[in-house]
């Protein structure tokens, strides 16, 4: 049960794929934005990491600062 994409053109094979669906689909809508909030700061924590790893010289304050500008940059991009 692929959804959204033909399984001759999802080059990534995705054995779990269909139990995941399910799983999603018993969540509550309370559970859905509380597993979107992990994520999100899960994106935000990889994010901060690669960025510290990438310019391991910036103080904290250098970081915080370029991590924001980064952010303001893709803000509202995906829309």
């Amino acid at each position: 049960m692929n959804i959204g994409k033909d399984e001759s053109t999802d080059l990534k094979p995705r054995p779990n794929h269909d139990i995941y669906i399910k799983v999603l689909r018993r969540m509550t809508a309370e559970q859905h934005l509380l597993k979107a909030f992990e994520l999100s700061a899960l994106t935000r924590e990889l994010f901060t990491s690669g960025m510290r790893r990438r310019f391991p010289d910036l103080n904290a304050a250098e970081l915080k600062k370029l991590i924001q500008e980064r952010l303001e940059r893709c803000h509202n991009q995906i829309y």
